[in-house]
C-alpha cells in the first residue's frame, strides 16, 4: 500500500474537521446530502461530458496506482541490466533466454526476448519506446481526467451555495432561522473547494508523479537494453545508466549541459 496518499487525506480531511470542531462548529451539520448530491454529481456529469468513455474507463484502471506503491526501483534495475549484460558477454545473447521469462519487469522481458531473437537496434527502439508511450498516455488521461473534476468541482459548489441561497430567499417568514440556512447553503462552496483541493488535484499530481517516475525507469531500461546488444561492456553501462538517472533526476540533459557551456564561453 501507498501509505502517503490514505495518510494524506487522512490528515487532510482530520486537519479542516479539528480547526472546524475548535472554532465552534458541529461536524454533524456538515453532512448535506443535497450539497453532497450538487457537488459530486455536477461533477461526475461535467467529466462525463468532458471525456470519452476509454479515458475514464483508463482513469478507473489508474486510480489504484494512487493507493498501491510502485516497486520499481532505479538502482535495482540498473544493477539487473549491468548483471545481464555481463553474462551475455561471458556466455552470449542466447544465454539471456531464460531471463526473457523469469524478469519480473514486463519492459525487460519483451525486450530480452528482441534482442535474443535478433531484432535490428532501430526495430527494438521503436518498438520499446511505443511500448512506453502507451503507458505514459495512460498516465496522462488520468491526471487530465482528476484535473478537470479539480476545476468542475469547486464551481459546482458555488452552484449549490447559489440554489440554497435561492431557497433561502425565497422563504423569509421566519427570521430567526435565517443565518442557519444561509450557513447550509455554503456547505456546498465547502464541499466544492474541498474536495478539489484535498482529492481531485492531489490525485492529478500523484498520477503525474509516478508516470513520470515510470517513465523514467522505462528510458533507464531501453538505454541499458540497446547498450546490452551492442555488447558493451558492463562496468560502461552500469556508469552510463547511472549519469543517465542522475541527469533524469536533476531534470537536465548532457546536450543541455553543452548548450550552457557554449552559452557561457559565447558570454565571455
Amino acid at each position: 500500500m501507498d501509505l502517503t496518499t490514505i495518510l494524506g487525506l487522512v490528515t487532510g480531511f482530520f486537519m479542516l474537521m479539528a480547526a472546524f470542531v475548535m472554532e465552534g462548529g458541529d461536524p454533524m451539520g456538515l453532512l448535506q446530502i443535497t450539497a453532497a448530491m450538487i457537488v459530486l454529481g455536477g461533477t461526475a456529469g461535467a467529466v462525463l461530458v468532458s471525456f470519452p468513455m476509454e479515458d475514464l474507463k483508463r482513469t478507473i484502471r489508474m486510480a489504484k496506482l494512487l493507493f498501491i506503491k510502485q516497486e520499481h526501483n532505479e538502482i535495482e534495475i540498473i544493477n539487473q541490466l549491468a548483471n545481464l549484460s555481463e553474462k551475455a558477454r561471458k556466455d552470449g545473447l542466447l544465454s539471456l533466454e531464460q531471463d526473457t521469462q523469469a524478469n519480473p519487469n514486463p519492459l525487460i522481458r519483451k525486450g530480452l526476448s528482441l534482442v535474443v531473437d535478433g531484432i535490428e537496434t532501430e526495430v527494438i527502439k521503436d518498438i520499446l519506446v511505443r511500448e512506453t508511450y502507451l503507458h505514459e498516455h495512460e498516465y496522462h488521461a488520468a491526471e487530465k481526467v482528476f484535473e478537470a473534476a479539480g476545476g468542475y468541482s469547486p464551481t459546482m459548489g458555488i452552484i449549490g451555495t447559489v440554489l440554497g441561497l435561492i431557497s433561502v430567499l425565497s422563504n423569509l417568514e421566519d427570521p430567526n432561522e435565517l443565518g442557519h440556512k444561509i450557513a447550509l447553503a455554503f456547505i456546498a462552496t465547502l464541499f466544492g473547494v474541498g474536495f478539489a483541493n484535498l482529492v481531485y488535484l492531489p490525485f492529478a499530481t500523484k498520477i503525474k508523479v509516478k508516470g513520470k517516475k515510470e517513465k523514467m525507469i522505462n528510458d533507464l531500461i531501453i538505454e541499458g537494453l540497446l547498450s546490452i546488444q551492442a555488447g558493451e561492456n558492463p562496468r560502461i553501462i552500469k556508469e552510463k545508466l547511472n549519469l543517465s538517472l542522475i541527469e533524469k533526476l536533476s531534470g537536465k540533459t548532457s546536450s543541455e549541459d553543452k548548450n550552457d557551456d557554449a552559452g557561457i564561453g559565447a558570454e565571455g
